[in-house]
């Protein structure tokens, strides 16, 4: 049974989602503040967690960046509930380290096809072949969600372990926007190019001791272009 930690201070709004997510098979855990929540993110390692952008003590943004730059829970799918619905917001979410966005009123059976999706990722990357993956300086293991450069750890969102897993075991191959988008993502939506754009600019700033490895293809999308050392 996945785990679902909701960090939402309306209880109406959180009693709606544990309804709609128990009756699909989910264990809710429900924090009603920000620090509250990332308590619980730490202690109880949920599956996927729901954040609310105005939140008591800390709100969302925060939260969002925080169990990203922790080594414990930056893994963790991460969907942000929010009442607005502006591009900015959105975007400031994707750039935080969120995995989805979804703005209220929601549809409950919308939020549960898109914490499905987020969690078929994870059951993916899993349970694939778990043997290191080696591109000169680089390590990955997949089943640990783990990336070295030069034997020191990086720490990736999954968003970032899943492109750079798809360029390394593709190199020099060049994939158009629309293609990473919905291999990525799994749908194409209005946000997806810039959340892409946003993804791919953190991942080079990671990757900055090994060169310039990702280039843009003008008009099409992107390619792993380097060339490990002998």
């Amino acid at each position: 049974m996945a785990s679902i930690l909701v960090i939402e201070d309306e209880h109406q709004i959180q009693e709606i989602l544990r309804t709609s997510l128990e009756k699909d098979g989910f264990l809710v855990i429900k924090a009603s503040d920000g620090e509250q929540g990332l308590e619980l993110a730490r202690k109880d390692k949920p599956d996927l967690i729901i954040i609310d952008l105005t939140l008591p003590l800390l709100n969302g943004f925060d939260v969002t960046k925080r169990l990203r730059s922790q080594k414990d829970t930056n893994t963790i799918p991460i969907i942000i509930l929010s009442a607005s619905d502006d591009v900015t917001d959105k975007i400031i979410g994707l750039e935080l380290g969120a995995d989805d966005y979804l703005s209220k009123p929601f549809n409950p059976r919308e939020l549960s096809a898109r914490i499905k999706a987020r969690l078929r990722e994870v059951h993916r990357i899993t349970n694939t072949n778990d043997s290191p993956l080696k591109w000169g300086e680089l390590k990955i293991t997949k089943e640990s969600y783990s990336v070295f450069l030069a034997e020191q750890p990086l720490n990736l969102t999954v968003k970032e372990f899943e492109l750079l897993v798809l360029f390394v075991t593709n190199p020099y191959q060049v994939f158009s926007r629309e293609y990473l988008i919905q291999k990525v993502w799994g749908n194409l939506s209005s946000t997806g190019t810039r959340a892409l754009d946003v993804h791919i600019s953190h991942l080079r700033n990671k990757l900055k001791p090994l060169g310039p490895v990702l280039d843009s293809v003008r008009g099409v999308g992107y390619t792993f272009t380097h060339r490990p050392k002998n």
